[in-house]
């Protein structure tokens, strides 16, 4: 797909906007000396709508956009159960989690475990997390968004990859939580209207030009079985990258994911995820902060016409491609006419770069305040703890950048690449 000078100028744009707007909220204010609570928490400071807008920005990325629409094209939309389920969870961590959490007035999850249990499990969980998201989280938003681009304009890996990271350090690491939060709010109206355009340009060209909705009707029809919510065994084989059939129930085995497992793993996910939880800490008071939350439930609601439907398409499309994960790639760069593009592309580039920025931040967050700040040097003043913080979303980033090929080169689906080393530690 060739990029038009229009698209260079919606996308530019976008990109000029997001770095404005994160620098101008950085901006130190006169006679403030910015502190721990400054710059991993917001100054405790953010409104509603903003928490509702960062958690879903923060949220949906490359692994949503790009994997999710892979498992949509190999699952269908059973893997919508993620999102479904989530917008309830939320709701739940509202009245039960938050309560707790902003009473003990704590900075990160580990240090919440630290007052429920020891240190011993404090220092554990911060080691544990620093490397998933390192290895795990950033790498995967790294390669997808990197391999997004290529699909669409033919940019090499590694350069995409590099391109990504430096976007997102430029205007998150100065300052802090802050200026993630804020360019969030941008970033999820970006990413909302692109994807929704995204969809539904392929469903009016599914449905021969004769609109979005009589394309979905079709959709309906023409893949039925990737319209099923509940899957049983046997009932949904595909093969995969390497030509091996699989079972999607294997996957989301059936009931089991209603009335167990993905409780857990969503509970986890928006109640205990660092990358996550930290917005709601931020809020300016509890009310705030369940209102937040209530948003991005909301919000959760309409995501899966976002991410799972286009996957669906090309699946019924018979697209010609070699991994699931090019999907959406695929569809953005076959079905999105010039013009349109720029906008596409800035939608799925502010899903990537504000995932990036998040858990950038609270990677740094984790290491300055449970390891470096518990264990290397307890008697740190509040500027060294800043600038600890913003050199580890540095070193974070470059590590996570040269990782992510190796590690994630090989593998069909990396949304359950995802979820499965999550699983080793979110039941507990």
């Amino acid at each position: 797909m060739e990029f038009t000078g229009l698209d260079y100028i919606v996308f530019s744009i976008y990109a000029l906007s997001i770095v404005g707007v994160g620098l101008w909220v950085s901006r130190r204010k006169e006679g403030h000396e910015r502190d721990t609570t400054d710059y991993f928490l917001a100054g405790k400071s953010l409104p509603f709508w903003a928490i509702g807008a960062s958690l879903i920005a923060s949220n949906i990325s490359a692994e949503q956009f790009i994997g999710m629409s892979g498992s949509g094209f190999r699952v269908g939309l059973a893997i919508a159960t993620y999102e479904w389920m989530a917008a309830i969870t939320l709701l739940v961590i509202a009245w039960f989690f938050l309560p707790i959490y902003l009473e003990k007035g704590i900075f990160t999850m580990p240090q919440f475990l630290e007052k429920r249990f020891d240190g011993r499990v404090r220092t554990l969980l911060a080691v544990f997390w620093l490397l998933v998201y390192v290895f795990v989280n950033l790498t995967s938003v790294l390669y997808l968004g990197a391999l997004a681009l290529n699909g669409i304009m033919g940019v090499p890996l590694a350069a995409g990859m590099a391109g990504l990271a430096i976007f997102a350090t430029v205007y998150s690491v100065y300052g802090g939580l802050q200026a993630v939060a804020w360019t969030d709010v941008v970033q999820v109206i970006v990413l909302i209207a692109g994807g929704l355009l995204t969809t539904f340009l392929a469903l009016d060209a599914y449905g021969g030009g004769e609109g979005f909705i009589a394309g979905f009707s079709a959709l309906l029809t023409d893949a039925s079985d990737r319209f099923n919510m509940i899957l049983f065994e046997g009932e949904l084989m595909y093969t995969d990258d390497a030509g091996v059939t699989q079972d999607a129930y294997d996957l989301l085995p059936g009931l089991g994911v209603l009335l167990g497992g993905m409780w857990v793993a969503n509970l986890f996910y928006w109640g205990c995820n660092q990358y996550i939880i930290q917005r709601a800490l931020a809020a300016k008071n509890l009310q705030e902060a369940r209102r937040g939350l209530a948003f991005a439930g909301f919000l959760k609601l309409i995501l899966p016409l976002i991410v799972v439907i286009p996957g669906i398409v090309a699946y019924a499309l018979d697209a010609p491609i070699d991994k699931a994960d090019q999907a959406y790639p695929w569809l953005l760069g076959t079905y999105i006419g010039p013009g349109l593009r720029g906008l596409a592309v800035a939608a799925l580039a502010a899903a990537i770069v504000s995932s990036l920025a998040s858990m950038m931040n609270s990677t740094s967050t984790i290491f300055t305040m449970d390891l470096y700040k518990t264990i290397i040097n307890k008697d740190a003043s509040e500027h060294s703890l800043v600038n600890v913080g913003r050199t580890v979303s540095v070193i974070a980033i470059v590590i996570a950048a040269l990782a992510a090929y190796p590690l994630l080169g090989a593998i069909d689906q990396a949304f359950q690449y995802i979820q499965e080393y999550t699983g080793f530690i979110s039941p507990g």
